[in-house]
This record gives structure tokens, C-alpha cells and sequence, in this order.
């Protein structure tokens, strides 16, 4: 092939196929500020001096991380999620052109990854009641608004930990130590999963631990990951705040 065909050759990913543009950074920033906004919003009205007590394990742990090298402005996390997603754009140099059609197929996708997630959470009930008896993880009965508005928070910012910050790390870690790329994305995957899953019982406000609902946040880790990896940040963090919602609000 001549230098010229070559240079007449579209750029990998510079088209407009929906595929690609849910994966854009401009494009999952868009579709996520809405939700990330009314988490914010609904955290501080609801609590007010006392907000910490409505945010998520995710959303608190960044939050500690930044307050100990001297960051306290309650802005400062959603300001650095929206910052970082602007950053990786202006990095891959994509188009400023931003395409409302493709958000609202990013939340159909989100809906439907959700549901199907459900599904495989039922199907997992079922094995365990089959095996040892064990019933699903309870709820925690709290009141429907402030049990939502954490639910969005925790599509946002346990995405943004595990799958935005974590499972890049992991995956350089594993290529420092030479393990080649498919296989260092496979183990990254595993370990985020793991690591999503066991953080649910940290602390004093963690979940008493059990093989059920440990076994299926591993998986819902493994559905998030496969998620991030190949549908992008935006469709992940949609599938997990409307995976919570459907399940902690609607079927509740």
C-alpha cells in the first residue's frame, strides 16, 4: 500500500457511528451531569451541615483522600470528575460536537444493562437458595428520597473509584510487571471486581458480610468492568445508578 492510500485513510474512531460516540469522554460527561448534579443537589438540601451522612462509601473515601493533602471545598470532588473527563478529552483531541441522540441511546443502554443485571441477580438467588438456602441481600429501610439520591451518587463515584481510576492502575501495574496486555486487562478486571465487591463491608457504616452478597457484587463488578471496557465510562456509571434505582427504589 502507497504512502498515499495510507494518508487517504480515515483516522481509527473518527466517525460518527453511535457505537463510538457513547464511548467519548465529551459525550459521557454530558450524559452524567445531570445525574451527578442532582446527587449533589439532593445530598446537601437533604442533609445539609450533616451531608456526609447521605454520601456514598465511594463518594466519602474520595472525598477523605482529598481533604488529607488540604482540599475541603465540598465542590472540589464533582469539580474534579467533570475536570478529568474534560482532560481525557482535549488528550484524544476528539470533536467539540456533542450529540443528544447518542445520550439518549447511552440511557437506553444503561436501562437494558440494568435489567439484565437484574436478571443475572435472580438467576443467582435462585443457586443459592437451591445450594445452602441463603436468602438475597436485604435492603436497608430508610426513606425512598435520600435512599435514591445515594443510589445516584453510588452509580457516579464507585465508576469513577473502580473503573475510571482503579482499573487503569491495576492494568499499569500489570504491565510493569510484563504480563502482556490481554491477559493484564483480564486480571485488572478481576481485581477492581474483587476489590468493588469487599468495599461494601469497610467501616462501621459497611454491610455484614455474606457469600451471597459478596459473590454477586464480584459479578455486578465483572458486569460494571466489561461494561467500562467495552461500552465506555458513561454507559457503566448509567447501568449502575439505574441498576440501584431499579432495585432499591422500584422493586423494593
Amino acid at each position: 500500500m502507497s504512502d498515499n492510500e495510507v494518508a487517504a485513510m480515515p483516522a481509527a474512531g473518527s466517525g460518527d457511528d453511535y457505537w463510538l460516540l457513547a464511548r467519548r469522554p465529551l459525550n459521557c460527561l454530558c450524559f452524567l451531569t445531570p445525574l451527578l448534579a442532582l446527587y449533589e443537589a439532593g445530598v446537601l438540601l437533604l442533609g445539609g451541615v450533616q451531608s456526609d451522612s447521605y454520601r456514598n462509601g465511594a463518594d466519602f473515601w474520595m472525598r477523605e483522600g482529598l481533604q488529607s493533602v488540604g482540599c475541603q471545598q465540598v465542590w472540589l470532588l464533582p469539580a474534579t470528575v467533570v475536570g478529568g473527563l474534560l482532560t481525557w478529552h482535549l488528550v484524544r483531541k476528539d470533536s467539540w460536537r456533542v450529540s443528544p441522540e447518542t445520550w439518549l441511546g447511552m440511557l437506553a443502554e444503561s436501562v437494558l444493562f440494568a435489567v439484565l443485571l437484574l436478571l443475572l441477580g435472580q438467576l443467582q438467588n435462585l443457586a443459592f437458595q437451591q445450594w445452602s438456602g441463603q436468602l438475597p441481600l436485604a435492603i436497608h429501610d430508610r426513606d425512598i428520597l435520600p435512599r435514591a439520591i445515594s443510589f445516584l451518587g453510588a452509580g457516579i463515584y464507585e465508576e469513577v473509584l473502580f473503573r475510571l481510576c482503579l482499573l487503569p492502575a491495576c492494568y499499569g501495574a500489570w504491565r510493569i510487571l510484563l504480563v502482556p496486555h490481554s491477559p493484564a486487562v483480564v486480571l485488572s478486571v478481576l481485581t477492581t471486581s474483587l476489590l468493588f465487591s469487599a468495599a461494601h463491608y469497610v467501616g462501621p457504616a459497611g454491610d455484614q458480610f455474606s457469600a451471597f452478597s459478596f459473590t454477586f457484587r464480584s459479578l455486578a463488578g465483572l458486569f460494571f468492568a466489561g461494561l467500562f471496557v467495552l461500552r465506555g465510562f458513561g454507559v457503566a456509571a448509567g447501568c449502575h445508578a439505574a441498576y440501584d434505582l431499579l432495585v432499591g427504589v422500584f422493586l423494593s
